[in-house]
């Protein structure tokens, strides 16, 4: 891209920032009417297009289940709208505060303020959940907000801004497209706040830029989430949970289980259950219509170089799926459970975000506690066992973005619970109470009283001087 391009894409973004927040000065805080009226139109927009969102996905993914794409999708978005409207009045009302008692007659709340401007990159793995659920979370909290989509999901990313562009004037909503010279001036941009969803390299380079304006960032990044299998895990349970949370999406998901740990003498059993869970999730392997492709050949070729890159290294593959007659151009890797990974190999140092299980053996939970706390920070972390101390001590001796237990993926689900990462799965959180707050300033509100303590604190100064001060000191 020309220099000359680059210019022009600054000085059009720059203009529509602006514009918004112009509005956003002109108009002042958005009523709690509006806000509801925005998200309410939202979630209208998102029901009456279903047909067109699930061609769109299919055709940017190659091949995308329908069914995937409305559980991951647009259960997610609706579900989210509905709790964002339930909650906003209660979210929105000031908080009382106390005041000391010296102070006693003032009064001190805290309100929940709009940014602004909230500037949103999002992702091409959930190229609609995650672009719309941060936009109806900024929405709810009376920001204005520019989107800039994932140019790896063109065609959702077109629908994206012909439904919104719809929906809201530029000055409240708008949609940016692009390459990553688009995406590298957006997040150089001087917004309000600023949401990324997407790689941890690509999650520095964003916080680099917006530092520049010093920006406050929500970074939702990956990283390698692992599954600890305890002794007393129900195999059979685990192994079809596991098997969902790891190949919806073909992997492409940023919470999908990274690795399993398993006991030593339980590394077969596991295995076993795991391919039994995958014959029943794809019938037809690889063949199966609910079977996801990758995104693109480049991400594709990615996966095969990780297995390649394991087997030379002496890794055990095995195929746990079906054997089939996927088309070619599919783009669909078959699913393989990795044995024998060691930290010398890449799929054990890079975010896998494909259907490769490496499977990891430990001797006893300390074992397994010391191999997640000696990697850095994920952003999902998953247990399944009942035996309370072995579960006690992995939630309480390792940090991570969140937890389920005896499941995977479902904590994302749960609207009223933050989600967001730590270190380098990322910073903030866009769900919940802690998501209205995340794109909101809490100010503090002091009302003095007529009659104050203050007054003793002022020159000129007195023996009534004296005993306040010795009264705070105490």
């Amino acid at each position: 891209m020309t220099a000359q391009v680059l210019v022009k894409d600054e000085f059009l973004l720059s203009r529509i920032l602006s514009r918004q927040r112009a509005a956003f000065d002109r108009d002042g805080e958005p009523s709690l009417a509006q806000r509801k009226a925005d998200l309410r139109k939202l979630k209208t927009a998102v029901l009456a297009r279903r047909s067109e969102i699930e061609a769109a996905l299919n055709a940017d993914f190659g091949n995308r289940s329908a069914y995937e794409t409305r559980i991951m999708e647009l259960v997610p978005i609706v579900q989210t709208i509905n709790y964002l409207r339930r909650n906003l009045k209660a979210w929105m009302r000031p908080e009382r505060r106390r005041v000391a008692i010296h102070f006693t007659g003032a009064r001190a709340y805290v309100v929940q303020q709009p940014l602004g401007v909230v500037g949103i990159i999002s992702p091409w793995n959930y190229p609609l959940s995650l672009a719309l659920i941060p936009l109806a979370t900024a929405l709810a909290a009376g920001n204005r907000v520019m989107l800039k989509p994932s140019e790896l999901a063109p065609t959702t990313s077109a629908f994206l801004k012909r439904m919104l562009e719809e929906l809201y004037g530029e000055d409240r909503v708008a949609v940016v497209t692009g390459g990553a010279d688009v995406g590298a001036t957006f997040a150089s941009l001087p917004f309000d706040h600023l949401a990324f969803t997407g790689s941890t390299a690509v999650g520095k380079l964003v916080m680099k830029k917006a530092a520049e304006n010093l920006v406050p960032v929500t970074l939702e990044l990956g990283g390698k989430s692992p599954v600890v299998l305890g002794p007393d895990a129900d195999f059979e349970t685990a192994a079809t949970r596991i098997a969902y949370g790891k190949l919806a999406n073909a992997g492409q998901t940023c919470i999908a289980p990274d690795y399993v740990l398993v006991k030593d003498e339980q590394a077969e059993a596991f295995l076993s259950a795991y391919r039994e869970a995958v014959a029943k999730l794809y019938p037809n392997g690889i063949g199966s219509e609910t079977y996801t492709s990758a995104i693109n050949a480049r991400h594709l070729e990615r996966l095969r170089d990780l297995v390649t890159d394991a087997k030379k290294k002496g890794a055990r593959i095995v195929d746990v799926a079906l054997s089939s007659s996927a088309n070619a151009q599919s783009l669909k890797l078959d699913p393989v459970a990795i044995l024998g990974a060691t930290d010398d190999m890449a799929v054990m140092r890079e975010e896998i975000f494909g259907p490769l299980l490496p499977i990891v053996t430990y001797h006893d939970i300390e074992a397994a506690i010391a191999f997640i706390n000696d990697r850095p920070r994920p952003l999902a972390l998953y247990y399944f066992g009942s035996d309370g101390d072995a579960r006690r001590n992995v939630l309480t001796r390792t940090t991570s973005g969140n937890v389920t237990v005896n499941d995977t993926l479902m904590h994302y689900v749960q609207n009223a619970l933050p989600f967001g990462g730590i270190g380098s799965s990322g910073m903030g959180a866009y769900h919940g109470p802690e998501g209205f707050k995340s794109f909101s300033h809490a100010k503090g509100v002091f009302v003095q009283s007529r009659w104050n303590f203050g007054g003793l604190l002022r020159p000129p100064f007195n023996r009534l001087t004296d005993m306040a001060i010795r009264y705070l000191l105490w």
